[in-house]
Parts: C-alpha cells; structure tokens; sequence
C-alpha cells in the first residue's frame, strides 16, 4: 500500500500568499475606514442631539420658572420639523428637590415613553441602543446657575443605521473589485516563476529514474533561477565524482566489517563477564550493608541490655538491704517474744521501722518493674515493625528512660513537646530506632567537647493523616560537604574510633521504607542541627479506645 502525501506546490502557494495578503490588507484598511465613518456617523448623531438637548433647555427656563406647562408643550411641538427626534420630556424640580412631570412632545405616529426622571444619572451621556438614542440633560436659571429641572430626549437613530448599511456595502463591493483584480494580476505573476521551475522538476524526475548524472539543466533568463540551475548542475558534477568514490570504498568497508565483527563479538564476550562480576559485586556489598545494619541494630540493643541492668540493680540493691534490715530486726523481736521481754516500745518501733523498710522495699521494687517494662516495651519495638496504638509523649518517656544509663553520664538536656493525648495508629520500632540513633549521633557527634547541650523534640500533627517530628540541638552543626552526604552509608567523623557511619543511613531507610515517609536535613557549622520527619499515621481517639489500650 502506498502512502501519498499531498504537497502543497509553488503555484498554489504564490497564489494562495499573495492573495492572503492582498485580503488581509485589503480587509485591514476598509474595516478601518468603515470604523470610521461609522464612529462618524454616531458621532454626528450624538452632536445633534445635544445641540438640540441645550436649545430645547435655554428655551424651557423662563416658562418652568412662570410655571406655564402648556405654553411649553405648544413650543415643543417645533420638535415636529427635526425628523431624527421622536420623544422629549420637561421635568421640573419640586421643593422637596424631586423631578415632576412638566411638559412632553411625541412624534407622530411614535407612542409616548414613560417618564424617565430616575435615569438622570444613567442617561447623562447620549445612549445609543438599537435604532434609538435617548438623554437627559439638567436646566439651569440663566442669572443663578440654579438647576430647576432636566429635559429627556428620545431620538431615532435609523438613519445612522441606513449610513452604515450604505458604507458597508460601499466597502464590499470595492473589496471584491481588488481582489479580482489582484487574483488576474497574481496568476500572471506565477506563471512566470513556475514554468522554469517545471522544467528543472523534469529533468530531476528523468535522472531520478534513469540515474544518468550526465545531464545538464538549460539556463533560462531569470536571475534567481539561474543561479539555482547552475548550482544544480554543480551538483550533478560532484555527485558523480561522490558516486565514484563511493564504490571504491565499498569494498574497503566490507573487508573493515569482517575484522570489526570480530572485535564487537570478543568486546561483547569481555563485557558480560565484567558485567557478572559486578553483579556478584554488588550483591555481597548489600549483604554486607544488610549485615553491618543488623550489627549496628544489635549493638544499640546490647548497650540498653547492659544499661539497664545497671540501673535496675540499684532499686534491687535497695529492696534487698531493707528487707535484711527487717529480717535482723524480726530475729530480735522473736527472741524477745519467747524470752517474754518484749516491750510495747520495742513492738512499736518495729512496726514503725518495718513500715519504713517495707515502703523502701515497695518503691525500689516497683522502681524496677517500670525500668523492666520500659526496657521490655523498647526492646520489642525495635525488633518489631508491626503497626499499633500507642500514646507520642509515653513512647519518647520510654526511649528517654531506656536511654537512662547514657543520658546520666553526660550534662545535656533534652525537651519533649508532644500533647499528652496525641494516640496514633504507626509502627513503634522503626520510631525508637530514629529517636535513638538522632539522640545519640547529637550527643556523640554534635555536642562533642560541650559539656550543656539542648535537645528539642517537637511532635505535631501536620494535617489528620500526617505527623511531624522536628529535632533540633544547639551542638556544633554539620559542615557543608558532611550534609550533602549524611545519609550515604559509611559516612561519619568517627572512623577509627568505633564509628560505623550506619547510624543515619539506618534513619533514613527507617523513616523512607518502614514509615513512608520523608526526612530533610538543616545545619549550619556553630548552630546546631534541624532534623524534620514527616511519615503518614492513622491519628486515634482516646475516648473510643478500650481503657486497657491507654496503657
């Protein structure tokens, strides 16, 4: 099936150029004229109708002034001999400043209008709508300036109309003369330019055909053309000398194809085994990143193993020592018991001292319960990625106090801003595991030789499907070329010195694939840092939860 394209020939464009632009122009200049004249006209219309409105109202003062209403009327009635006027209408103003009806002149044949007294305001200039022009001018005393009334006008505008009609077809009947005239003209003109043109399509079409590049375009007087033929015959000469040279090398490149087939097929071979290797490659550096991960989670969790014994000894430590305190004190009072010495004062002293012991024993022991179930609840979720209700604020009172050990060491302080009844639907592990690694990478990192630095934590809503966590500290910030990487792996300060530059890459695998979310990063040197996760939460109410599940 052959696919023709219809071409647009040089015939057709100098007529369809050369008219296109004659029409235009031509259309341009008489819209023109004809916007003129009818502006003319209208203008004319509008003159006449003022000049009538200030004579009609210099004649009407002296009879509004002597109140004679029907003297007015018959005046009005020289209205007849101006044919354009149709309506006029005297209002005289009452005391209480109102227009009245004063005097009215109708054509004849034309039905009156009702009053137009309102439109004073409207109609102060002369309006033109269809076939009618309507105004209202003001009357004013000759000695005074007083305005005593307003004189309304109602004109026909028919004639204007008939003007236009007249210019309109004026300027049709001029615009189609031209380009008749210029169409003639314009078929003159291609014919003169085309033919030569023919010939030379000719000549193309038979070399085409019978690939003889030995012919030679004949030169026909026009300037342009010539110019054009003897470019092409140039062309015919090199393209002759280029087919020549073309068959020569053919030959060259066949034997060239041969050896550069070869060489493609063992660069290709090369290739593919380089390309095995780096695939091997790449998959033992992920187990590796996998591995050194999982190795940084672990460690995390073995120092908070290790933290919290430490500090679950201590209220231990205390329970045991009361509760051997009141074994001893036990012994005492029995021995008193059976020898029948015991006293009232030594009974009550007991009770007293045992009282103390127990509520010592009560508080260390209860104490460590809370450590227990705080270093419990930490621990699951950083080994757990499953979704649950959990109240914001106690969840960060719970990394705090699993952090305890840490935080004792060093001076700083940190400031949790979170509504107390902020209940979210998220993933609590991946959560620990960011505030952790962010609480930690300040105090290593950016509160490195200050000894009192500042943590603000900020947790927000930002609408009812997303929350914001803001992390801000005052340390020494991040430099330039550090923040552009800071969450490439194996990027740190510490190497060397037990760092694993894993920590904030594990933050943002944690907040982009375990949360959904985003993290961006704000530093200066000298100002601290800013840290702002946002990542999609399912916001809860407390007051639909069971009582158990705010627990």
């Amino acid at each position: 099936m052959t696919n023709k394209t219809k071409f647009l020939s040089i015939k057709s464009l100098i007529i369809w150029v050369v008219m296109a632009i004659t029409t235009l122009s031509l259309i341009v200049a008489s819209s023109i004229n004809l916007y003129s004249q009818i502006n003319s006209y209208k203008e004319t219309l509008i003159s006449d109708i003022q000049v009538m409105a200030a004579l009609i109202s210099n004649a009407s003062v002296a009879d509004i002034q002597n109140d004679a209403g029907d003297a007015l009327e018959s005046q009005l009635q020289v209205l007849a001999a101006v044919n354009f006027i149709e309506n006029a209408h005297i209002y005289r103003l009452l005391e209480n400043g109102e227009p009245a009806f004063f005097a009215s002149y109708n054509k004849t044949g034309i039905a009156p209008v009702k009053s137009r007294a309102e439109q004073s305001e409207e109609l102060a200039d002369v309006i033109i709508t269809g076939n009618l022009a309507e105004v209202i001018k003001p009357i004013y005393e000759n000695e005074t300036g007083k305005l005593i009334g307003y004189i309304y006008l109602r004109a026909s505008a028919e004639e204007v109309e008939e003007h236009i009609s007249e210019s309109i077809i004026q300027t049709l009947f001029v615009l189609i003369a031209c380009v008749v005239v210029c169409f003639i003209l314009t078929l003159r003109l291609q014919r003169a330019i085309t033919h030569p043109i023919k010939n030379l399509v000719v000549l193309v079409q038979r070399i085409t055909r019978q690939k003889d590049f030995s012919n030679r375009a004949e030169l026909n007087g026009i300037k342009e053309l010539d110019i054009l033929i003897e470019a092409f015959n140039g062309m015919l000469e090199r393209t002759q000398g280029h087919i020549q040279r073309q068959a020569d090398a053919e030959n060259e490149y066949r034997t060239l194809n041969v050896s550069l087939e070869e060489k493609v097929n063992h660069r290709t071979l090369a290739l593919k085994e380089a390309n095995a290797e780096l695939i091997q490659t790449l998959e033992k550096l992920h187990q590796f990143q996998r591995q050194m991960v999982q190795n940084e989670k672990m460690a995390s969790l073995g120092d908070m193993v290790a933290g919290v014994a430490h500090e679950v000894n201590t209220p231990i430590g205390l329970g045991v020592t009361a509760s051997t305190m009141m074994l001893d004190r036990l012994v005492d009072l029995r021995k008193a018991f059976e020898d029948k010495t015991l006293k009232a004062s030594s009974l009550a002293k007991f009770i007293a001292e045992s009282e103390e012991n127990l509520n010592i024993i009560y508080r260390n022991l209860n104490r460590a319960a809370e450590l227990i179930s705080s270093f419990k609840q930490v621990a699951v979720d950083q080994t757990s990625e499953n979704n649950r209700i959990f109240c914001f604020s106690k969840l960060m009172d719970e990394i705090l106090m699993s952090m305890r050990p840490k935080l004792k060491r060093v001076e700083h302080e940190i400031k949790i801003h979170c509504d107390d009844s902020l209940y979210i639907e998220s993933k609590a592990g991946p959560i620990n595991q960011i505030m952790i690694n962010l609480i930690m990478n300040s105090i290593i990192h950016g509160f490195e030789f200050i000894e009192h630095g500042i943590i603000d934590i900020n947790i927000e809503m930002q609408d009812e499907k997303k929350i914001c966590i803001t992390f801000k500290d005052n340390g020494k910030g991040i430099p330039e070329p550090l923040r552009k990487r800071i969450f490439d792996p194996f990027v740190t300060t510490k190497r060397g010195q037990g760092g694993s530059g894993l920590g904030m890459h594990l933050v943002y695998n944690l907040v982009t694939q375990a949360l959904n979310g985003s993290i961006s990063v704000q530093s200066e040197n000298d100002k601290g840092v800013e840290f702002k996760i946002i990542f999609p939460v399912k916001r809860v109410d407390p007051s639909e939860m069971p009582r158990s599940a705010l627990f």
